[in-house]
């Protein structure tokens, strides 16, 4: 009887953690900048939730408070991007809908009186990209990160703006 059990709960536990995503199947792009200016003065010009939509050129609309938890941003008129998390000097949103687990955080941190560093992290489950682009996860990685790496680039000419 205890054999019979023991088996069933490994069973279960073999197929539970079968459809679970595992550490090595997430995609994480950490991106980095010093921006020559303080954060408390830089952080003012991008901390707003839907500069991204001019930042890549395109439009961006927010239900609910802008800048507050629980607003969603939609960019380009279809991804939607809820804000998850909020603090002095950063936000973090998800991509409730989609299927890649898709989140992304964007933080300024002081280096000194004069200068800061902007980060931009990316998080994503490869393994869930659409077959076409799982095939090669390295190209989506770069891709991911060159787009992301132009969007940071954006970012630091604002935020080092007079």
């Amino acid at each position: 009887m205890h054999l019979k059990l023991a088996a069933a709960a490994i069973a279960v536990l073999t197929v539970t953690a079968a459809g679970a995503a595992c550490a090595e199947d997430f995609v994480t792009i950490p991106l980095e900048t010093t921006v020559n200016a303080p954060a408390d003065k830089a952080w003012p010009k991008i901390e707003g939730y839907c500069l991204i939509g001019p930042w890549f050129k395109t439009t961006c609309t927010v239900a609910g408070t802008e800048g507050q938890v629980g607003s969603v941003r939609t960019i380009a008129g279809r991804v939607r991007e809820l804000l998850v998390a909020k603090t002095a000097w950063s936000y973090t949103y998800s991509q409730p809908k989609s299927p890649i687990d898709y989140h992304g955080t964007v933080e300024i941190q002081p280096i000194d009186k004069k200068t800061s560093k902007l980060l931009y992290t990316l998080v994503y489950d490869a393994d869930a990209l659409p077959k076409h682009e799982a095939e090669d996860k390295a190209k989506d990685k770069a891709q991911r990160t060159a787009q992301f790496t132009n969007l940071l680039a954006t970012m630091k000419t604002a935020a080092e703006a007079k």
